[in-house]
């Protein structure tokens, strides 16, 4: 019996017909599909972050070093480029997005629910995100459900056990589901880590490196809002930049920020 499957093509195997099909103008000003494009492509790096993290969190665990560091070496490369695409965005004038922007009635990037999962995927633990989804929808539960999981930062404890260091079993045994509190022990932790001047040391540095990747992608965010509809509120009813400047200089690893005046 001869397989009746068609031959794979380029075209094929990155479904193109579906992603080149999923863009949908609700208007005819050239400027609309730009804006769908660059917001689809944020949501397919999305996608692949919390794949990448997903990853680094199992080999933090197991304590595999290189390819911890390889892979936030990619997480990193990835927000290098989500920091690049609000260039793109600010060719867009203030009047050609008001041309359009009424079309997007309760449509706001607050409802991203993949944003929402890297959020909670680095640690961000905060019931206020489900106002912008319904009980018992997929979204809700699948940003639940990273709420319950360990962080990044959870994970890189169990990475400095296996590394040989004494980690707090207050630390190592805490509520999931609750913020993370900065911790003067693990950061008595982290500083003999950064005497020892080894693996621990150098996957650290890549984590304040994340954090600081996502401070600096989140400034050029609110720029960029502030550039294009200044004071306005956002969209969907939401405070627009007055909002987003307060998430600026929130940090993923607080205590690894906290030790810098001791070091």
């Amino acid at each position: 019996m001869t397989d009746q499957h068609p031959a794979l093509t380029y075209s094929s195997y990155l479904a193109l017909d579906d992603v080149l099909a999923a863009q949908h103008p609700r208007s005819d000003e050239h400027d609309e599909l730009l804006f769908i494009v660059i917001h689809q492509v944020y949501e397919l790096w999305f996608k692949q972050m919390l794949h990448e993290l997903g990853g680094l969190q199992a080999r933090l665990e197991a304590g595999d070093t290189p390819r911890a560091l390889h892979t936030l070496g990619r997480v990193l490369a990835i927000l290098k480029v989500a920091v690049a695409q609000v260039d793109v965005l600010e060719t867009m004038t203030p009047r050609q997005f008001t041309s359009f922007r009424g079309r997007l009635d309760a449509s706001s990037g607050f409802q991203s629910e993949q944003f929402r999962e890297l959020e909670a995927t680095l640690g961000r633990r905060d019931v206020r995100v489900f106002q912008h989804y319904p009980e018992g929808s997929p979204g809700r539960e699948r940003i639940a459900a990273a709420m319950a999981r360990p962080s990044v930062f959870d994970s890189f404890l169990r990475y400095l056990a296996t590394q040989g260091y004494d980690v707090p079993p207050a630390a190592l045994e805490r509520d999931l589901t609750a913020p993370w509190e900065p911790s003067p022990q693990v950061q008595d932790l982290l500083l003999a880590a950064y005497a020892d001047d080894g693996g621990a040391a150098q996957v650290a540095e890549r984590l304040v490196d994340l954090d600081e990747g996502l401070q600096e992608w989140r400034y050029r965010h609110v720029k960029m809002v502030e550039r294009t509809i200044g004071a306005k509120p956002g969209t969907g009813g939401s405070a627009g930049a007055a909002y987003l400047w307060g998430t600026v200089t929130t940090q993923l690893f607080p205590d690894l920020w906290a030790i810098r005046s001791r070091m």
